[in-house]
Parts: C-alpha cells; structure tokens; sequence
C-alpha cells in the first residue's frame, strides 16, 4: 500500500484533537494515582490491624485483575449520565495507585530510622512528621518509579476505547475503517505516541538527577 500524504494531512488534526484527550486521561489519572497511591502506602502504616489488611486486601485484588476488565465493570454498573472519560480516568488512576502506593511504601521504609526518632523527640505532630520530615525525604527516592508508571498509563490509554472514549488509538482505528486506509492514521498514532514518550522519559531522568541531589 503506497502511503497517501494528502489522505494523512486530512486525518492528522483529527488525530491531533484525539491526543488532546489521550493527554488529558493521562494527566489526571497520574494525578489520581499519585494522590490515592500516598494515601493507600499512609494507611499501610496505620496501627490497626483492620485498616492495614483491608488497605493490603484492596491493592491485591486490583492487582491481580486485569485493567480491562475492570474498565468494563465499573463501565457496566455505572449510571449512564457518567461520562465515559470519567470512567477511564478513575479507572486508571485507582489501578496504577496500587503500584504507586507500594512504591511510596519503599520510600517510607528507606526513610532512616533514626529520623523517625529525632521527631519522636521533638514532639512534633504526626501530620508535621509525615509531611515536613518523612514524605520529602521518601518522595524523591521514587521519583525514577513513579515516572515510569506515568510512562506506562499514557501507553496504556488505547484500552479506553473499549468502552469508547474517543482517544488516539480509537479515531485512528475508526479513521481506517471509514476510509478503508489504516496504514496513515495507524502510523500517525504510533509516531504521535512515539513524540509524546520520548520526551517525558528524558523529564523523568533530569527529576531523578535533580532531586537526587
């Protein structure tokens, strides 16, 4: 099949308003991760038994489904005024919690203890000892993770289309189909991925090497 440049400029700003969205489910699932991930690796450090298995038993059960079918059954049970991007975006950002808060939790735990001691005897409040003593030292220990995990969801948004929010991989796919030409819009995509991925792999070193510091 011989490539159709006229044909690929006509597809590109559809492709380029489909990104639009890709970036947006992106963005505020990591924000939701990222979020709800420090909460859940908190809560693994509760002093109740009950909180702490139940935190454990959530992250292992969504851990151990798979994204997609969970993508179909909050799609299915939830009330059609729901948007589907809404969906995809708690979705996302309740999966990748999981892995984000056991990445969280390495950090806390390669906080040294004697840290933990000198707040002890300080008499600072819990609040002050997580916030201006633990999680800053915590944080920038998983900053390389925590990339890779916003890497992993942007390439991980084509699964929205399944129950069809209108990203990338879907308008490419549905691009094709009208027009019986997959090779231009497929390979736009790819290349628009591609573009995208490079770019915040190179942001995520230069975080780890300036906050390693």
């Amino acid at each position: 099949m011989i490539w159709d440049w006229q044909f690929a400029a006509e597809v590109l700003p559809l492709l380029l308003r489909a990104t639009v969205v890709t970036i947006e489910a992106t963005l505020l699932g990591t924000a939701l991760a990222m979020v709800l991930g420090l909460i859940l690796a908190i809560l693994q450090r509760s002093r109740f038994a009950v909180v702490r298995g139940a935190v454990r038993s959530v992250i292992e059960f969504i851990r151990s489904t798979p994204l997609l079918v969970q993508l179909y059954f909050v799609w299915v049970i939830s009330p059609a005024w729901v948007s589907l991007l809404v969906i995809g975006v708690v979705v996302l950002g309740v999966h990748y919690a999981t892995y984000t808060a056991e990445v969280y939790r390495a950090g806390i735990d390669g906080v040294p203890k004697g840290q933990w001691e000198a707040a002890t005897a300080l008499s600072l409040p819990p609040r002050r000892t997580w916030f201006a003593v633990i999680l800053p030292q915590a944080i920038r220990r998983v900053i390389p993770a925590l990339g890779n995990y916003l890497v992993s969801m942007f390439k991980e948004t084509p699964l929205l289309s399944a129950i069809g929010v209108l990203e990338l991989v879907r308008e490419a796919t549905t691009l094709g189909a009208q027009n019986f030409r997959y090779m231009e819009p497929l390979t736009i995509a790819g290349l628009i991925f591609l573009a995208l991925s490079i770019p915040a792999a190179y942001l995520i070193r230069w975080l780890e090497v300036r906050f390693g510091k």
